[in-house]
């Protein structure tokens, strides 16, 4: 009697599966992103570079590993000395070198002579937090330390050219030694939370405006870095301080890291709780105006964390048309589904519109620089814009998520990080309250930047009914306002819808802005994404957005 023989290569063909996306470039595939660069005359030949490698199987890779194998605290050494340090595997480093070197960390000099420094320094950023987001952290910090640092002209002098280097050197020794250095920020304490104005950490000031520092931060990102920002009650009220990890001597700074945090998703990026004990200090900035001087900072980072989500987005779109493209359901291609296409064309003007808004503002940090209205607008835009952006971030991303199915859902794909990675930039650098908050400061405060807003929303007016009546009736809640914190979220929101479609009405294709309008601000849109009016063009809005290769 024949025995049956199994195969000792079992296996099945598989079929219907799309292939891994790798081998393109994140820049020149982005039409909201190349095109705006065109408009404004920025040269493009690093970035088109960067976007390139990112796109690479060894790029896409170092992002997968640095999530995989997150950092690890060594407080002690082999004999017991201790030493607090923070060991990360070889691909966060690998990103850091490459990043730096792109000059993504570099805030431009007093007198730069490129007009467009921070615009293209924001899409580096964009591209970069599309591959990994965690290790951008350390990188923002770098760049948004400057401004505060700045207040300090005889700290700046010594430390403001090593935070502009384009060399990464992680070993803790001098600064000095190393030619470069990056940047942290210790704000926040486990009482106080996103209330500044009630830390406890204490500063034993001496004549020379140095100090020893005693306290606990409850949140400090990057425990690695050179040099910190933080905050410390002195004799003249709250300062702000920078601590130098490894002082000039070689001696390692009272620097004392008690554990890290177990976070939902940016596993790559080690963020800590941290102890000054008798901890070396230099004050920056006007005594007992801590707060002032550390939000110049902070405003950069809020900048970023915006950024971060609308990078988040695109990626996720990405994501989403590429397998849609490569996947039959029902007898045709997923993308020619109708009410797929529903849902990819719905995320792709999202993303257009998140991506257009964050280019603007960064292009607007360059004219500020020499024009007081462009300031005034950044003064309030960024807070309105970083409220919306980063709450709808967690939506998008579950939806392109979902797009995949079941292969959205492990850890294979990139989704399901970006999906842990996405509620944390509405939580960083201010939560959507406390953005919200700002606005309403901003507009009691500073009352000119009101007054450019709108003229910025009068600009665009006269190409889409439905935007144009949200506009009149939102200047008039503007003046009918009766409890202004509680509809401070309700007013946020409108504004930053405003400014998106309004940007999207003078930048984007009549389509796309048009669709956008109707839907978001003419009431022909859902609660969910994917239900968009019935537009004939999906096909072309979609190749638009993310074309074949």
């Amino acid at each position: 009697m024949a025995k049956l023989r199994p195969s000792p290569t079992s296996t099945h063909e598989v079929i219907n599966q799309p292939e891994t996306l790798v081998g393109y470039n994140l820049f020149d595939t982005d039409p909201t992103v190349t095109s705006f660069l065109e408009r404004s005359g920025a040269v493009t030949e690093e970035i088109w570079g960067l976007g390139q490698w990112l796109g690479t199987p060894e790029a896409i890779e170092l992002g997968r590993q640095a999530n995989a194998y997150p950092p690890v605290m060594r407080p002690y050494d082999a004999r017991g000395n201790r030493i607090d340090e923070v060991e990360f595997h070889p691909s966060y480093h690998r990103l850091m070198s490459t990043t730096i070197g792109a000059g993504i960390a570099a805030f431009p000099e007093q007198e730069h002579p490129d007009r467009n420094h921070h615009l293209k320094r924001a899409v580096g950023m964009y591209l970069i937090s599309q591959n990994e987001a965690g290790h951008g952290c350390p990188i923002s910090m770098t760049y948004a330390a400057v401004p505060s640092l700045r207040h300090n002209p005889e700290l700046a002098a010594v430390y403001e050219p090593l935070l502009q280097a384009h060399s990464y050197a992680p070993e803790l020794v001098p600064t000095a030694r190393k030619g470069s250095a990056t940047a942290g920020m210790a704000m926040t304490e486990k009482q106080g939370g996103s209330d500044l104005r009630a830390n406890t950490t204490v500063a034993d000031l001496g004549d020379s405006g140095e100090a020893l520092l005693t306290g606990h931060k409850w949140f400090c990102s990057a425990p690695m870095s050179d040099l910190f920002l933080t905050l410390a009650r002195d004799k003249d009220g709250l300062s702000c301080y920078l601590v130098p990890r490894v002082l000039e001597d070689g001696t390692r700074n009272s620097f004392l890291i008690r554990r890290l945090k177990d976070k939902l998703g940016n596993r790559s990026n080690a963020s800590s709780e941290i102890e000054y004990d008798r901890t070396l200090g230099y004050r920056v900035g006007e005594p007992g105006r801590g707060v002032k001087t550390i939000m110049d900072m902070v405003a950069f980072c809020r900048f970023d964390s915006m950024l971060g989500s609308a990078a988040q987005m695109r990626q996720g779109l990405v994501q989403a048309i590429w397998f849609a493209r490569g996947r039959s359901v029902f007898g045709k291609s997923l993308i020619e589904q109708e009410l797929m296409q529903n849902v990819l064309v719905d995320l792709a003007i999202e993303s257009e519109a998140a991506t257009l808004t964050s280019v603007y503002l960064a292009a607007a940090d360059d004219r500020a620089a020499t024009d007081p209205e462009a300031k005034s607008f950044r003064r309030i835009a960024v807070a309105a814009a970083k409220f919306l952006i980063c709450k709808r971030a967690p939506a998008f991303m579950a939806e392109a998520m979902e797009s995949l199915g079941g292969n959205g859902y492990v850890e294979e794909s990139i989704l399901a990080r970006l999906f842990r990675e996405s509620p944390l930039n509405g939580i960083w650098e201010g939560s959507g309250n406390v953005n919200a908050l700002d606005v309403l400061r901003a507009m009691a405060k500073e009352p000119h930047s009101v007054e450019v807003l709108l003229a910025g929303l009068e600009t665009a007016t006269g190409a889409n009914a439905a935007y144009d009546a949200a506009l009149a009736d939102f200047k008039h809640r503007l003046t009918h306002l009766e409890s202004p914190e509680w509809q401070a979220r309700e007013l946020v929101e409108k504004m930053a819808l405003l400014l998106e479609s309004s940007l999207m009405l003078r930048h984007a294709s009549t389509t796309n802005a048009q669709l956008f309008c109707d839907s978001r601000l003419g009431g022909r849109h859902g609660s969910v994404l994917g239900t968009l009016p019935r537009t004939g063009e999906a096909k072309s809005i979609l190749e638009a957005a993310f074309p074949h290769f």
